[in-house]
């Protein structure tokens, strides 16, 4: 059945959600995880969705967090030098293109270089406005990007809908105030209001007003 989810613009993360970089995340993570003999299972419920110096953190409590910063842009250098295995999301391209005549940006945890690896190896089209890592002061599950993202859309945070696949990113579009169409079955468990296996189940339609999108 389809749903259609009316909306005034459209805000996406990218990892996940527009591009699968999974095993990328995953391999270095864990070889960074590994000095410190962190459990790998740990490490994984950890990473995604985050900003890299907050997930140090998390799993390193009692370590400077100044060591953090500087291994985190290490990681990002990492990250953005190693795009092997990095793909689109079934259904992004498509997406992107129909949101192209109405208001939309990517909200990322990733920052301007490496949004920009990911999505030039996926073979996407980064949206005029973008909201990455050097924009905000707080990572997701902070409310920060997205409420800067509607800022800068001019939009009510109340009509943005939100694209995510993890737990700390729709957790932050909710603390928002936005409603969320989770990407994935990892993201089922976080109580999106409206859930896609991949992007080929949304359309978006123009109306009078704008624009549905319709899901399912």
């Amino acid at each position: 059945m389809t749903e259609i989810v009316h909306a005034r613009a459209v805000l996406l993360d990218m990892d996940g959600t527009l591009v699968d970089s999974t095993a990328v995340v995953e391999r270095l993570w864990l070889a960074w995880a590994e000095p410190h003999g962190i459990d790998p299972a740990t490490v994984l419920s950890v990473v995604h969705g985050r900003q890299g110096h907050q997930s140090m953190a998390i799993l390193l409590p009692d370590r400077d967090h100044e060591i953090n910063i500087a291994e985190n842009r290490s990681m990002l250098e990492n990250e953005a030098n190693d795009v092997d295995g990095v793909i689109a999301i079934k259904g992004a391209d498509a997406l992107l293109a129909g949101l192209l005549p109405h208001p939309h940006a990517i909200v990322t945890s990733a920052d301007v270089r490496l949004m920009n690896a990911r999505m030039g190896e996926a073979k996407l089209t980064v949206p005029t406005l973008t909201v990455t890592a050097e924009d905000v002061t707080r990572s997701k599950p902070d409310p920060e990007g997205f409420l800067r993202g509607a800022e800068l859309l001019g939009v009510d945070p109340a009509d943005c809908v939100v694209f995510e696949d993890s737990g700390a990113g729709i957790q932050a579009a909710h603390a928002a105030g936005m409603r969320v169409i989770g990407v994935g079955a990892h993201a089922v468990a976080h109580s999106p209001e409206h859930h896609v296996a991949d992007l080929t189940q949304v359309r978006v339609v123009a109306t009078d007003e704008g624009f549905e999108l319709h899901v399912g």
